[in-house]
């Protein structure tokens, strides 16, 4: 089977195919499955967890709307269920401001220890008018607001928001398992668009063009580089190659690129 798995946003498309062999060619077979090791189920997992919540966030934020760290004083350190409590008033809170100005609230949002012990909050939230009063009105505690750009289509706030804290974990330990869960899981609004792949299927000569010539970009979109990935799936011997191509920016000629 020769597969492609095409992944449509507002500026960018991600590539992912799937194949036999090196490059599909008549007689190939999958590579001999092997049992992964712990550290490539590892690196897998978190492969997957950047790539779904970078789609995520392509499908349902845009430029303008909001990176956000919600704060507590110094010295305060409530527990992770008053936390959860206070997070749940301010959505409560922020939906009806929302629905009253005739918009939906879109959010996703990770609690995080820093270095001390202290914990605080990451989110992404659409943006309308007015909200930063409306969520300094709702949480009342300090908060960090920054606009979010297109450059690198949000991919480095999508890793951030589920890295793995290893740096954190002699203050992991400081809590009990159902806080850990609670520090380690992401969260988001119901109301998501959660992205779907269009899927086509290939002939050997065609994914064999591809391998050995290189994608080439749709008109009008460049390659990300930092995105071209190939490999073997340990689990099932299948071979995969995939990228992400990214809308040129009309006015300066040119795409926004990562810094």
């Amino acid at each position: 089977m020769y597969r492609l798995k095409k992944y449509s946003f507002k500026r960018s498309t991600d590539y992912e195919y799937s194949y036999a062999g090196n490059y599909g060619a008549k007689g190939e077979k999958r590579a001999k499955r092997e049992k992964p090791t712990p550290e490539q189920i590892q690196k897998q997992n978190q492969h997957n967890r950047e790539k779904k919540m970078w789609r995520l966030m392509r499908a349902n934020f845009d430029e303008g709307d909001l990176w956000t760290t919600l704060k507590y004083p110094k010295g305060i350190r409530p527990p992770v269920e008053q936390i959860k409590k206070e997070m749940q008033t301010m959505f409560r809170k922020l939906r009806t401001a929302y629905k009253a100005r005739g918009a939906p609230l879109k959010f996703i949002y990770r609690m995080e220890i820093g270095e001390r012990g202290g914990i605080h909050i990451h989110m992404v939230i659409n943006r309308i008018q007015d909200t930063d009063k409306l969520i300094a009105s709702a949480w009342k505690n300090p908060v960090n607001l920054t606009p979010m750009y297109k450059q690198g289509e949000f991919r480095d706030l999508a890793s951030y928001l589920v890295k793995q804290p290893e740096e954190v974990e002699e203050q992991l330990s400081l809590f009990d398992t159902e806080d850990k869960k609670k520090l380690l899981a992401v969260s988001s609004s119901r109301n998501l668009i959660r992205p779907e792949p269009e899927v086509k299927e290939y002939t050997r000569r065609t994914m064999r063009r591809i391998l050995e010539k290189g994608p080439e970009p749709s008109d009008g979109y460049y390659i990300d580089v930092d995105t071209v990935y190939s490999g073997v799936n340990p689990y099932t011997g299948e071979s995969y190659f995939g990228y992400t191509e990214v809308k040129l920016d009309k006015k300066l000629g040119k795409g926004d690129r990562d810094g």
